[in-house]
């Protein structure tokens, strides 16, 4: 039962704040590869912030589950070609990591949706095989995204490399904390670090994650064709 599932993975999130002496994170449920009627049980359940990676995925969910009070996530790369559906379909867009989606983005969003909730992708681990920006790129982002009145910087996101040493995973995180640190220092209404996933959120949760991303601990195993 996924209602079973998201309770143990809430306590999970609340044992892990307890223990680092910090705020429980929101969770945000992973649906990549999940049917609708997986996304409406689990919201009937009580979760209401989904992620996405792929756009196509997503609006075919959306348009399935029209009328449900869902707030969705894009946490895939965005391609530039993507950013006008990306702007009119989501609530929040995770992975800006390009200066050329800012303004598509602004330019699409309609204004009746307000403005859209905007999150810079870094990699932090400089992986030549992930998407973002170098952390000393983000500053030009930021200077971006705050000239656009269509979106609304919320703070960073980031997938650390999977390092089986648990103690360099955690620096990564401890990083990522650093540099939002310095975000908000200069634009305290940054207020969302997402980081940390089914397998590591414990330490992402230690270092401040504020937002976590989890699928494969809600929803069991991924399958192996997308569905909706």
């Amino acid at each position: 039962m996924l209602a079973d599932a998201l309770q143990t993975l809430l306590q999970r999130l609340d044992n892990a704040a307890h223990a680092a002496g910090r705020p429980a994170p929101r969770l945000l449920a992973v649906s990549k590869r999940q049917a609708a009627t997986a996304v409406a049980e689990l919201h009937a359940a009580g979760q209401r912030a989904f992620g996405e990676n792929y756009v196509q995925e997503a609006i075919a969910k959306q348009d399935a589950l029209a009328g449900v009070d869902i707030e969705w996530h894009l946490i895939g790369h965005l391609q530039s070609n993507k950013a006008r559906e990306a702007a009119e379909r989501f609530d929040w867009v995770q992975t800006v990591d390009r200066a050329r989606l800012v303004p598509a983005l602004g330019r699409h969003r309609p204004p009746e949706r307000g403005p859209l909730n905007v999150l810079i992708q870094v990699n932090i681990d400089d992986e030549a095989s992930k998407h973002g920006c170098a952390p000393e790129d983000v500053d030009t982002l930021v200077a971006a995204i705050v000239a656009e009145p269509a979106l609304r910087l919320r703070g960073l996101m980031a997938i650390p490399a999977p390092f089986e040493d648990a103690a360099r995973r955690r620096d990564a995180f401890r990083r990522m904390r650093l540099l939002f640190e310095q975000l908000r220092a200069r634009h305290p209404n940054a207020d969302t670090l997402s980081m940390g996933m089914s397998e590591d959120l414990e330490p992402a949760v230690a270092e401040g994650a504020t937002l976590v991303r989890v699928g494969t601990a809600l929803f069991g195993a991924r399958p192996s064709k997308e569905t909706t």
